[in-house]
């Protein structure tokens, strides 16, 4: 029953963020959209910043836990940056209060030191899992290169979704950075064959 309400408790968090949009929310607003009492929500969680915290490590546990299976179900590295690209625009990340979590977040973390840790968690995964497979098909200073690009591509994409007026759905994002990656994997210079290389993953640890 405590791992339930737990659960319970983040999934309301992450709802009442994203419809007030920042995290200027009470343990009262959380408690009521979960359905218990803000006592209870305190004796699980001991401060509405534990909560928070609590919110942002299940968004980041879902997302590596979707992108080692989409990872493992890939046959080529090139495959498998197609599977890091959309794991990253998965619906459930698409969600709008999804998205406004995050928003908020990032602006949290710029106050905030526990958060900016997770956030820089996330960056890193997200560039190494890209990483590990350009390192395969191409020299190490071209694969950094466009594993940053990348990253930046499928952020930038991502933060463009709260834009309500110009917004880009998740097959269309999709695209752009499977087309920005195709383009630079056929103009770089001595691409590596992917004959014999070993398949990798490379998720980090989350503390």
């Amino acid at each position: 029953m405590e791992r339930v309400r737990r659960k319970a408790l983040v999934d309301a968090a992450l709802r009442v963020i994203g419809d007030h949009g920042s995290l200027t929310v009470t343990m009262s607003d959380i408690a009521r959209q979960a359905g218990v009492s803000p006592a209870l929500a305190h004796h699980y969680f001991g401060s509405k910043e534990q909560l928070l915290i609590e919110t942002i490590r299940s968004l980041l546990r879902q997302l590596r836990n979707d992108t080692v299976a989409a990872l493992a179900a890939a046959g080529t590295p090139r495959a498998r940056l197609s599977a890091v690209i959309r794991v990253s625009f998965h619906a459930d990340q698409f969600a709008p209060e999804t998205i406004a979590a995050w928003l908020a977040f990032y602006a949290e973390a710029q106050r905030s030191d526990e958060t900016r840790r997770f956030l820089v968690i996330y960056a890193r995964r997200l560039r190494s899992n890209l990483l590990a497979d350009l390192k395969v098909l191409l020299p190490a200073d071209a694969a950094e290169r466009i594993a940053e690009g990348a990253a930046a591509m499928i952020d930038g994409l991502y933060i463009r979704q709260s834009l309500k007026s110009a917004p880009i759905g998740i097959e269309a994002s999709i695209a752009l950075t499977e087309d920005y990656l195709n383009a630079l994997l056929a103009t770089a210079p001595s691409p590596r064959s992917e004959k014999g290389r070993p398949h990798r993953t490379t998720q980090g640890q989350m503390t």
